[in-house]
This record gives structure tokens, sequence and C-alpha cells, in this order.
């Protein structure tokens, strides 16, 4: 899927306390609900800019990194392209998002069905299993992997098309499988997902299944964001590596946001975006992005 995204503008009306002595506390800058004015009893509200005229293309087939400090928009900029940002009176969002040439407005609450989105935190029901858990998610949206693949049998024969319509359905009913193959969790797939109070996989693994739940139901875009926040290289190094085959295997568009990447995962992407205070730094090929930022120091 190619999502194309012109002069996208997000901000917010965000409501700030003040103490006795005049200092203001921000809400967090994430947060645009009333609960905020519990924290002081003297509040004004404030314009806050979270995104400011973004506009860049997302291909398929590639995988994108986003880097930002916190606060920089990387999140916002997520939601917004996954049909899940808030939609509340003191905010406002402005410009013009595409998905294949169909505008963002025209998809509306259908966008979920096409792009899927990953969020930091991993939320399961800690009591079912790795395998349970994937054939859950397969059975709530894996019906859409077969209704698909029906509609586009219509160009050989009659026989080519039930022999492809068979072949079809094996995948659908072993797709699950297929998932936890990938994933490289043959070895934790009867274990439980857990909890803090539960003992179960690793946080890792937790993670694993978080983005593999991400597979079933036919997205051709994928939107994780923080996807490493509590796991070591090696593994944050193994989940990229899988996205990185999916995007090219099957063209889906990734586009994955991370704090600090090392070297070797900085290397497993194809382009770069990098976002200060809502603003777009740079938007390129991953391998120009150096010699960009030492011609603009060097001009």
């Amino acid at each position: 899927m190619e999502v194309r995204v012109k002069n996208l503008s997000v901000s917010a009306d965000v409501v700030v306390g003040r103490h006795e002595d005049g200092r203001e506390l921000p809400t967090l800058t994430h947060t645009i609900k009333t609960a905020a004015l519990k924290l002081s009893t003297s509040k004004h509200v404030v314009h806050k800019t979270i995104l400011r005229n973004f506009s860049g293309v997302f291909e398929p087939g590639t995988i994108t990194l986003v880097l930002g400090q916190p606060s920089s928009g990387k999140s916002s900029l997520m939601k917004v392209l996954s049909g899940r940002f808030p939609e509340e009176k003191r905010v406002a969002v402005e410009g013009e998002i595409t998905y294949n040439g169909v505008p963002h407005n025209e998809l509306g609450s259908r966008l979920p069905q096409f792009v899927s989105y990953v969020d930091q935190h991993d939320v399961h029901f800690p009591t079912l299993t790795v395998k349970e858990t994937l054939e859950f998610a397969h059975a709530f949206t894996g019906g859409e992997l077969l209704r698909r693949g029906e509609e586009l049998l219509t160009n050989g024969s009659t026989e080519e098309n039930l022999e492809a319509l068979k072949t079809m359905q094996t995948l659908f009913q072993h797709y699950p499988d297929i998932v936890i193959e990938q994933l490289g969790m043959q070895n934790c797939q009867n274990t439980i997902i857990g909890n803090g109070m539960l003992r179960g996989v690793s946080g890792g693994e937790r993670k694993r299944v978080t983005t593999g739940e991400m597979e079933f139901g036919m997205k051709y875009m994928s939107l994780m964001d923080e996807i490493s926040t509590g796991l070591d290289s090696a593994t944050a190094f193994d989940i990229i590596t899988t996205q990185r085959s999916i995007a090219k295997t099957l063209g889906k568009t990734v586009v994955i946001s991370l704090l600090q990447p090392s070297p070797e995962i900085f290397e497993l992407f194809d382009n770069v975006l990098i976002l200060n205070a809502g603003e777009v730094m740079y938007h390129g090929p991953r391998d120009q992005a150096l010699p960009y930022f030492e011609s603009e120091v060097s001009g």
C-alpha cells in the first residue's frame, strides 16, 4: 500500500496548571483529557503543535525507521496514519492522506481493516498460550484472507482456480502455525502468555506475539510504535529482521519508530524519518541520511 501524506498538521489545546509561585506544570503531552484539570487549582489553556506540515510517501515493500525524542510527534503520526488518533474538540488534524490514492476520509472507520498499529504496550489474555492467542486473532480477522483470495481467482481456468482455492484454504487453515514458525516461536507455542502476576513467556516472546497478531487479516501496512522498549538488542534485531522479510516478501508497507536503535538494527531499514518537535528534519533513504547532515553542517 502506498501512503501519501501532504501538509499534515496536528495541534491541540492543552490544559496546564500553575503552582502558587507561578511555575507551570504541564500535563502529559499526549493527554488531552479533562482529568488533567485535577492537577492544579489554577488552570489555563495553551495551544500546542504536535506535527507541523509533514509531507512524505511510504511505499509498499519498504521498511521505514522513525526517529525522534519523546514528544517529537512519532506516536501521533503513527496513530493518525492508522486511523486511531482520538477525535476530540480540542484537537485539530489538517492535511491530506491517501492510501493507494483513496482519501483518508473515504476510508473512515474501515481504515484499521487495512492498517495495523502496534502500541508500545503488549495487551493479551495472560492465561492463553502463544498458539491459542494467535488462533484467536486468526479466527476474528483471518476470514478476510480467504475472502480476498477468492476474489482474485478469476484469471485461470475453472480447474486452475479450484486448485488455487484449495491451496489457499489449506494455507488459511494452517496460517497460525505458519506465523509461529515465521516468528521462531515453536518452542514456546504451548506456553501461556502470562503477565506481572502469572509467569509465562519472556518479554521478547510476548512482543513477538504482539507483532504476530498483526499479520492476520491481510493488512497492507504495519505501524509499530517503539516496539523495542524493554527488549535486548538481539531480540529487537530478530523482530525487525522478521518485519523486513515480511515487507519484502508480501509487499507490505512497514513503519517502525524506535528511540535508540543499534547500528546493526539501523542498517535493516530502507528509509529514515527524523522528527524534532513535530517537524521533519530528514525523510529519505537510510544510506543518504549521514551525507545529508554532513552537507548541512559544511554548508
